[in-house]
């Protein structure tokens, strides 16, 4: 299928927006919510696709949960109430509900079997299986490592493992296994990631403590979690898609309200600000202990940026963003230690490059990262854009679309759905009514 994209409004972008909550704080919301005991309330949950895969895998193992819109209600059933379940869960094209599935079915009485997508099935998974063995878990993937896999639950010991991966996934998965072990189990990160998971348990109970040097992550077993309401901010990782949006077109002014300011996720902020940008934010309380706050970005000329390994984490879902701002900064840019690009939804690093070509765009790929030369005005290859099934390389091919001196077209438009259902109507909101339909 083909969708129609237009450039944006002589004058630039303009207005206020609320986009939908966060991906990854509504995952967990339901997961913690479901092995918690009573009521979970979540507001302003995020009804795409990869949440709703965790929701029906929930369910699917016995958990009530009920959603009005974005406000949904779970019924927990405490630490090891899930039921086995009478067919395999279905992991969709959710990478973060697979792996922290795993962790959380590890030490259940049951066995549960986990098949995804063609894409999904491509992604590896030995990196949450392998150190899951530590805590005496059992996963079955297949010969190359990937779905389908058998998580067969079984009593767990405690464990103190070194990541060799900078990974929120794998590390929530681990934290969750944790959760199932006698004792106290230590868990060492290679770099910082977000730390949603740790920030959410410990409002539910749980004994979860971080060491001051960021990295070192304790978990009491056996806690008693209590249900609770969960608020969830805006999604930092789709506002960026308008944040980019704002900084890149000439004359634009935007406001976003309510999103997630948790430090670990600022990454596009800060890059953006080095990169020259007008950026200013207003924080507000939350009492989920997560950081929001309002973000306004106005127009300002970008220059070039240098990114490396330990800069990688927190904005590792917004570097196709950085390149696409790179490429119509003054200067080059290069980004390096991204090798975890290449196994996301797609190989973000070759589909980043291949897109944005199509702008005329000189970048180089790197084993982990791009070289992107900048330049102000763009020279249109092709005007048919692809998002290759991957909903973030989609947007930005849609953002980058904007500043195009010509009409696109994007196909595989309907994987944007996977993680922001309603991209399109809120890109109407901040193109003064411009249709892209």
């Amino acid at each position: 299928m083909m969708k129609i994209l237009q450039k944006a409004p002589k004058n630039g972008l303009h207005g206020n927006l609320t986009v939908p909550g966060d991906k990854s704080i509504s995952h967990r919301a339901l997961m913690i919510g479901a092995i918690s005991e009573g009521k979970t309330v979540i507001e302003h949950f995020l009804c795409g696709e990869d949440c709703l895969s965790t929701m029906k895998a929930l369910q699917d193992l016995g958990v009530k949960i009920v959603r009005n819109g974005n406000h949904v209600e779970v019924e927990g059933v405490g630490q090891t109430g899930f039921k086995q379940p009478e067919k395999p869960l279905d992991m969709g094209n959710s990478g973060t509900t697979t792996r922290l599935m795993m962790g959380l079915l590890a030490g259940q009485n049951l066995d549960a079997k986990m098949e995804g997508d063609s894409s999904l099935s491509k992604r590896p998974m030995k990196r949450v299986s392998e150190p899951l063995k530590k805590f005496g878990a059992k996963v079955e993937l297949s010969d190359q490592g990937t779905l389908p896999a058998i998580v067969h639950g079984k009593k767990l010991h405690e464990a103190t493992i070194k990541m060799d991966v900078a990974s929120a996934q794998v590390k929530s998965a681990l934290i969750f296994a944790a959760l199932y072990a006698d004792g106290t189990s230590t868990i060492v990160e290679k770099l910082p990631t977000r730390d949603h998971t740790e920030i959410m348990l410990r409002a539910f109970g749980a004994d979860v403590k971080t060491a001051e040097d960021g990295v070192t992550i304790s978990v009491s077993g056996k806690p008693r979690l209590k249900g609770r309401k969960v608020v969830v901010p805006s999604d930092i990782s789709s506002a960026a898609f308008f944040i980019a949006a704002a900084a890149l077109i000439p004359g634009s002014e935007t406001t976003f309200e309510n999103v997630s300011l948790n430090p670990t996720r600022t990454g596009i902020l800060h890059v953006l600000c080095k990169m020259g940008g007008n950026v200013s934010i207003v924080p507000d309380p939350n009492e989920s202990g997560e950081q929001s706050g309002t973000i306004r970005v106005k127009y300002a000329p970008l220059r070039a940026i240098e990114l490396t390994e330990e800069d990688v984490p927190s904005i590792i879902d917004e570097l196709p963003l950085v390149a696409m701002l790179a490429a119509s900064a003054d200067g080059t840019s290069k980004i390096t230690g991204a090798a975890e690009l290449r196994v996301k939804e797609t190989d973000r690093i070759a589909v980043t490059a291949q897109e944005l070509r199509k702008f005329g765009v000189e970048i180089e790929e790197l084993e982990d990262g791009m070289i992107i030369k900048g330049r102000e005005n763009w020279n249109v290859q092709t005007q048919k854009l692809d998002s290759h099934g991957d909903h973030r390389i989609g947007m930005m091919d849609v953002i980058a679309a904007l500043k195009a001196d010509c009409e696109m077209e994007l196909e595989n438009e309907a994987a944007i759905d996977i993680s922001y259902p309603t991209f399109f109507s809120d890109l109407a909101k901040i193109t003064g009514g411009v249709k892209n339909d």
